[in-house]
């Protein structure tokens, strides 16, 4: 079968594309025939070895894949062979076919693609469990979206709108703004000519976020931080901006803030139950129409250098899918 392969650590111009032997399914196991798979900016990191996990070679990026069931080892119940399904595995996905634990698949509905459903498990897996889990978030509470425009940034925006909160999508520009706000932002600051925090005031009259969703980090968090409301939830999704933010406490204690770590690849480990509940949701959220997802472009497989670098270029607005067979 057809595979992406990094044999050793450099740029995307240096993945090739082989032929490598099929899986087999031993107990416990399924081998899927992979429709469609999903790239994220971490891809970007582990074929140059800058990510936290450093996979032995050869191995191949994307860690979001859909498909059809091909076989099932011995002992599989749960699923069977010739249906559709979703699922998250690190790395390894593009390739033509993968082999994971059966527990690790999820039925895809008629009706979701196999393109939309490759992209949910990490930007939308994260951001629900974020919201759902960690702030618990209600309808008609405000939630504040920093980098709004980005790959979980845009899943925020999506997510908090279809749970029934007020969105104020922030961005460093006007056109990253405008895309915010076609997936229903309510209102938009950009925090590359305006002060965040007097925005943020001025837009909750007075009384600031009662959420807010940072996926960037650096300079923004602190003033972030300081327009969230009394006993406000401040989620700590990430640090695209580079630098990590050292935040004082007393604006802590003075608020009564929550300050909640969302570490999402830990918590499907931890909890594969409460994971596979928020997938499902996700995926009947697609199904309903509630929840539609953006896919930034499809390639082949061939072309996921080109993609890749369409990622690190910061071009990317939406989900990235690589399709392993052409039909």
């Amino acid at each position: 079968m057809k595979a992406c392969l990094c044999k050793s650590f450099g740029p995307a111009s240096s993945l090739v594309i082989e032929q490598i032997d099929e899986p087999v399914a031993g107990p416990g196991e399924v081998v899927v025939r992979v429709e469609a798979c999903a790239l994220n900016f971490f891809d970007t990191l582990i074929i140059q070895g800058r990510y936290q996990f450093k996979p032995e070679f050869p191995f191949s990026p994307s860690a979001e894949f859909a498909g059809i069931v091909d076989a099932v080892g011995p002992g599989v119940t749960d699923v069977a062979a010739g249906e559709r399904v979703m699922g998250y595995m690190k790395w390894g996905a593009a390739r033509e076919k993968v082999l994971v634990r059966s527990a690790d698949v999820i039925r895809i509905p008629d009706g979701v693609s196999f393109e939309v459903a490759a992209g949910l498990a990490v930007t939308y897996g994260t951001t629900l469990h974020a919201y759902k889990d960690r702030a618990d978030l209600q309808p008609g509470e405000t939630v504040a979206v920093l980098g709004a425009s980005g790959g979980v940034g845009q899943a925020a925006v999506e997510i908090a709108s279809v749970m029934g909160a007020k969105v104020i999508a922030c961005a460093s520009s006007e056109d990253k703004l405008a895309f915010a706000r076609s997936l229903g932002a309510d209102l938009t600051i950009d925090y590359s000519k305006e002060p965040l925090k007097e925005r943020l005031k001025e837009f909750t009259g007075g009384t600031g976020a009662d959420v807010v969703y940072d996926p960037v980090g650096g300079t923004h968090s602190e003033q972030a931080l300081r327009a969230t409301a009394w006993e406000g939830r401040f989620l700590v999704i990430g640090f695209a901006a580079g630098d990590i933010p050292k935040i004082p406490l007393n604006i802590v204690m003075l608020k009564g803030v929550d300050v909640l770590g969302v570490f999402w690849g830990a918590a499907v480990e931890r909890d594969p139950e409460g994971h596979r509940n928020n997938m499902t949701r996700l995926l009947d959220w697609v199904q309903e129409g509630r929840l539609k997802p953006h896919v930034h472009a499809v390639y082949p497989l061939e072309e996921i250098a080109v993609a890749l670098d369409e990622i690190a270029a910061r071009k990317v607005r939406g989900k990235v899918i690589l399709k392993p067979r052409v039909t």
